[in-house]
């Protein structure tokens, strides 16, 4: 592309700067309410719900930077896009601190978590959900295939499958809630399908990257453990068929990895040697 006008610059800018307006004032107000909850942590979940909330917020007005220069200027804003992803990320890491990171655990590992924030309706759960994937999936979309943060996002996708699990109150949703004739019963079905579905793509998405990316152990390993959380979920729902599945699948892999992992230390006990 040409050089830019002055014109077009100004314009850029100008539109650009109601957004960083929008911006330094929601990250002052994050900071304020930070503060808040080290003073005084009664509600400090609720709190951070609300934190979690604007960061989504303010990830797409780093979005709507980036957008605008490549509509106004004719190319990315990386500063802008880098600035997104790692809005997003604290959305997610404050997520997490509301009701815990664990991947494959029992419900009671982190109900009091959860009971927390009992008042908060299954339909906002949801919603907060459904708004962090949207927010996700776009960011993604704007960095484009060829990004080098291509496998850096498997782990945020993961960490987002998490957090969309453990803002369930399972006991709550596996009676209560599947009941047809409850006010949440929607909600809570649309919800449990995504969470299965997010589950099993964190799955085979860190089996893809162990395969083509890291070779680490660990990334397979979380794989596996993507594969019990979802296992988890099916047999809460007494869907056998489909627990067994993930059992079975969980169970071939941790085969193979066993094998590669043998097959590495045979490698390198051969170069030592």
């Amino acid at each position: 592309m040409g050089k830019v006008s002055d014109a077009y610059r100004q314009l850029y800018n100008d539109k650009a700067a109601v957004y960083q307006q929008q911006i330094d004032t929601l990250l002052l107000k994050e900071k304020n309410v930070l503060d808040f909850i080290s003073k005084d942590p009664d509600g400090a979940a609720y709190k951070r719900l609300l934190l979690v909330d604007e960061m989504l917020f303010v990830s797409t007005l780093y979005l709507a930077k980036h957008s605008l220069s490549v509509a106004v200027l004719g190319v990315k804003n990386e500063d802008a896009l880098n600035d997104a992803r790692k809005t997003l990320y604290k959305a997610v890491i404050y997520l997490e601190e509301v009701v815990s990171d664990y991947i494959d655990a029992p419900f009671s590992d982190y109900e009091d978590k959860v009971s927390l924030i009992a008042n908060l309706p299954e339909s906002k759960r949801y919603y907060l959900i459904r708004k962090m994937g949207l927010a996700i999936q776009m960011i993604i979309e704007a960095y484009g295939d060829n990004t080098k943060w291509r496998w850096t996002f498997v782990e945020l996708e993961a960490r987002f499958a998490t957090v969309a699990k453990n803002i369930l109150d399972l006991k709550k949703a596996s009676k209560d809630g599947l009941d047809p004739h409850s006010e949440d019963y929607d909600e809570t079905v649309y919800h449990l399908r995504l969470v299965k579905k997010l589950l099993s793509q964190a799955a085979d998405r860190y089996r893809e990257k162990y395969e083509l990316s890291t070779g680490r152990i660990d990334d397979f390993r979380l794989g596996i453990n993507y594969l019990l959380a979802l296992r988890r979920i099916h047999i809460i729902l007494n869907e056998r068929e489909a627990a067994e599945e993930a059992k079975r699948k969980a169970e071939i892999w941790k085969e193979k990895m066993e094998k590669d992992h043998k097959k590495s230390e045979s490698q390198s006990y051969g170069r030592q040697n």
